[in-house]
């Protein structure tokens, strides 16, 4: 599947966001490696902490259903710039996902795409709690 198919599912999982106070709607689509699309857009809470992005919504529904390995995520948003994820959606995607491709749209449908390690140069993993190891 190439990356604008995946983009199309992202920029349509918007629809599905409960964005009632940022009025700030993102809609994400994660490719597994058998080309499995599974999609997940923000969902907020008057309880701020309590929000859950698309990104972090898609993953966690695909180790729901059992999947674990993956190819890419599209996230899109309305915005006219790039949408990237935040730094809680970056560890999440390095920790579950990989090294994958991510792609970014814009509110014209524009992309572009980064490897998850550029995102996150230096990021934190299982290696780093493995008892006094590293240092």
């Amino acid at each position: 599947m190439n990356h604008q198919k995946l983009a199309e599912f992202a920029i349509k999982s918007k629809s599905n966001s409960y964005s009632p106070y940022s009025k700030f709607r993102v809609g994400a689509a994660l490719l597994t490696e058998e080309d499995k699309i599974i999609t997940g857009c923000n969902i907020e809470n008057a309880s701020y902490g309590l929000t859950i992005c698309a990104e972090r919504t898609a993953i966690f529904k695909a180790y729901s259903e059992g999947e674990r390995k993956f190819k890419a995520i599209a996230i899109a948003s309305d915005d006219k710039n790039f949408c990237p994820p935040c730094g809680a959606c970056r560890q999440i995607i390095w920790e579950l996902c990989g090294d994958i491709d991510v792609i970014l749209i814009d509110g014209n449908g524009n992309l572009k795409t980064f490897k998850a390690s550029d995102l996150l140069p230096l990021p934190f993993g299982d290696e780093n709690l493995k008892g006094g190891e590293n240092g």
